[in-house]
């Protein structure tokens, strides 16, 4: 069945209710954990198909961590030992990668939080007969409360940016999510009374003060990458990476090399474009790994089709058992390919990396078939490394003249007017006023606009309808009336919420590896690396000058020299230009019987030229991913669970889902 849930976890109150609500959740996971109240009922009830879970109870008090590692008995005892309620148990949980989503019971209240990076998230909501149920994915809640769509938060998907606060809009009603960095208190009822408060959020995590200097901020951030990496593919035999050529994925594969695995599988997507230089980056990266000339052209595979790779891999490698397999660009979708294929995952929203999924798939179907057992990629180094012009707002409050030098620098790489330059520069803006104008009917500002702001100003698509663009005009004004940045400072909100916004889009990939049986990881979101980057200097931490320059020193011993020396990087916008033309077919499909026109969102006949006019000014002054993303979510959201279960009489005995296999284990707590 098209867009069932392959992963989710579920917390459920100690009540006959609550265990009744356990009978209804999607069986497709088949089997699972379940970690009990000490009632016997079911308190977490978990589906993970490449995520471990790891529990213990220490007298009334439990802790459960759900992440990519089993944690030992003997790391949650400590863990656990003397944390008397969640603060200390939060001091406690800094000494692990920040991978995991935790659920603990400490002095009778329920605590559970995901990351501060946004890779794992928390939902909330209230079911009419057990009260508050949270979960990590709200399709699950969604179909346990019998939630409707909500079509402001749709309307919401169809930008390219959704900003902080406003990606926080749940896409069905009465599910809510909680803020990354906030963690969900569940209290219990009071002695001799039958209600239950309402849950709370409450702030677990605070970046820390930009303070190291370049040297200890890299020191301390190799250590981070190293650890993250660990607890991804640590003692495996068989991974892989995605090694496209640029400093990330480079520096990833050094990292995973130094785990010592007994087989590693590079994957390179060569480009189209004749002046891409990522291939040839990632040939050296190769010959760098293996030792130097003396291994030149050793085990590198173009690679015609996935069903020839395994072998291939195990035929042609070198005595590292580090294996290169280019995919050929001729084999490499464009985006907007297979658009139907889309249904195969429901994502918790619409997310605007959709129309590269069959691009996607591709590679990590390549990576299958060499045998990996867990595939690493790249993704978060951008946001993280790169440094936003943002960031100078900050440095300018400090360090004027630092702030001007390196300004300046930038100034004339990106053609930024003087003028316009120095007046966003001084400009004072609150992030109230900022969210309240960043929507605008206006076009596009120009590529030549000075960024300095709290973020980036969009435009409503000529294809919205009157009704779409009211909803999205309300939601930023409802949403600017009580807006608080993520941080006071402009350019570390702008840099947190970027790292948030990409750990969001990088589930569609997660989602993609488990439909093909291939755990995804990217370590850049772990919690520890957002740290270590956001605690060094920013006039170090980010240069004109100087491509990536914290990960740079952070590698450095790790990554050998001459590949650290790459100060480019590639793009692939004519791949989308060219899907445009290539699938124009499948997308006049899309816009026949149009489900956001349904809604009122969009207008059909208009989307339908468009489709016959890949090349037309308003798709190059426009992009349409999110559109697309939203109709092709759509149309999975309303499959995913086409026959409804009817929902169990809390007067029923308490009982577990019946799909449960040998797989599931119990521990009463």
């Amino acid at each position: 069945m098209p867009g069932q849930l392959r992963d989710y976890f579920v917390v459920l109150p100690d009540s006959v209710a609550g265990a009744a609500v356990a009978g209804r959740l999607p069986p497709e996971a088949g089997g699972g954990t379940v970690v009990a109240h000490a009632s016997g009922r079911p308190w977490v009830l978990a589906r993970p198909l490449v995520r471990q879970v790891s529990h213990l109870r220490r007298g009334d008090d439990a802790l459960v961590l759900i992440g990519p590692d089993r944690v030992s008995d003997a790391v949650l005892s400590g863990l656990l030992e003397g944390a008397r309620d969640r603060t200390g148990l939060e001091r406690r949980l800094a000494r692990l990668p920040g991978l995991h989503h935790v659920i603990a019971r400490l002095s009778g209240q329920t605590w559970i939080r995901g990351t501060a990076s946004g890779l794992r998230r928390i939902y909330h909501a209230r079911h009419p007969e057990a009260g508050t149920i949270a979960s990590d994915r709200p399709a699950v809640l969604a179909r346990l409360i019998g939630a409707p769509l909500d079509d402001g938060a749709l309307a919401l998907r169809m930008l390219d940016f959704l900003p902080h606060p406003l990606s926080r809009r749940v896409v069905w009603r009465g599910v809510h999510e909680t803020g990354a960095g906030y963690g969900l208190a569940l209290p219990v009822a009071a002695p001799g009374t039958a209600a239950v408060p309402g849950p709370t959020e409450h702030r677990w995590w605070e970046p820390p003060p930009a303070e190291l200097p370049l040297a200890e901020g890299a020191q301390a951030l190799g250590e981070a990458i190293a650890a993250s990496v660990r607890a991804h593919v640590g003692g495996m035999d068989r991974i892989s990476c995605e090694l496209s050529g640029g400093m990330d994925s480079t520096a990833l594969t050094f990292a995973a090399r130094a785990t010592g695995p007994a087989e590693l599988a590079l994957l390179t997507v060569a480009a189209r474009d004749r002046y891409s230089e990522d291939e040839t980056w990632a040939r050296r990266a190769v010959e760098a790994a293996r030792g130097g000339d003396a291994a030149r052209g050793a085990g590198v595979k173009r690679d015609g089709d996935a069903a020839r790779t395994r072998d291939a891999g195990r035929k042609g490698g070198d005595a590292t058992g580090l294996d290169h397999h280019i995919i050929p660009a001729d084999d490499a979708p464009y985006f907007y390919a297979d658009l139907a294929s889309t249904a195969a995952e429901l994502n918790d929203e619409p997310l605007p990396v959709a129309p590269g999924r069959a691009r996607a798939h591709l590679l990590l179907s390549r990576a299958h078939a060499t045998g990996s057992r867990y595939h690493l990629t790249g993704y978060g180094g951008d946001e993280l490394f790169l440094g936003l012009p943002h960031a100078y707002q900050d440095l300018f409050h400090g360090n004027p003249l630092t702030a001007w030098n390196h300004l300046s620098g930038l100034r004339h790489q990106l053609g930024w007017p003087l003028l316009p330059t120095l007046k966003a520069l001084l400009d004072r803006s609150t992030f109230p006023r900022w969210l309240a104008g960043a929507i605008t009917a206006e076009p596009q500002p120009v590529t030549r606009t000075p960024l300095l702001s709290w973020g980036v100003r969009q435009s409503l698509r000529p294809w919205f309808t009157e009704h779409a663009n009211a909803l999205i005009t309300e939601e930023f004004r409802a949403a600017a009336e009580h807006a608080e940045p993520i941080d006071p400072w402009r350019g570390r909100h702008v840099d947190i919420d970027a790292v948030r916004m990409g750990a969001r889009h990088f589930q569609a990939m997660e989602d993609i590896g488990m439909t093909i049986g291939l755990p995804v990881a990217a370590p850049f979101y772990d919690d520890r690396v957002l740290e270590a980057t956001l605690a060094v200097r920013l006039a170090e931490r980010i240069s004109p000058w100087r491509y990536k320059p914290l990960l740079v020193e952070a590698m450095r011993g790790v990554v050998p020299d001459a590949l650290l020396a790459r100060t480019t990087k590639d793009h692939m916008s004519s791949d989308e230009h060219q899907g445009l033309r290539q699938h124009a077919a499948e997308l006049a499909d899309l816009w026949t019987g149009s489900r956001l026109a349904e809604h009122g969102l969009v207008d059909s006949r208009r989307l339908l030229r468009l489709a016959a006019e890949p090349f037309s000014p308003v798709l190059v002054e426009h992009s349409i991913s999110s559109t697309v993303a939203g109709e092709t979510w759509l149309r999975t959201a309303e499959n995913a669970w086409p026959t409804p279960t009817p929902t169990p009489s809390p007067s029923q005995s308490p009982s577990l889902p019946s799909h449960r296999t040998s797989t599931t284990s119990e521990a009463t707590l």
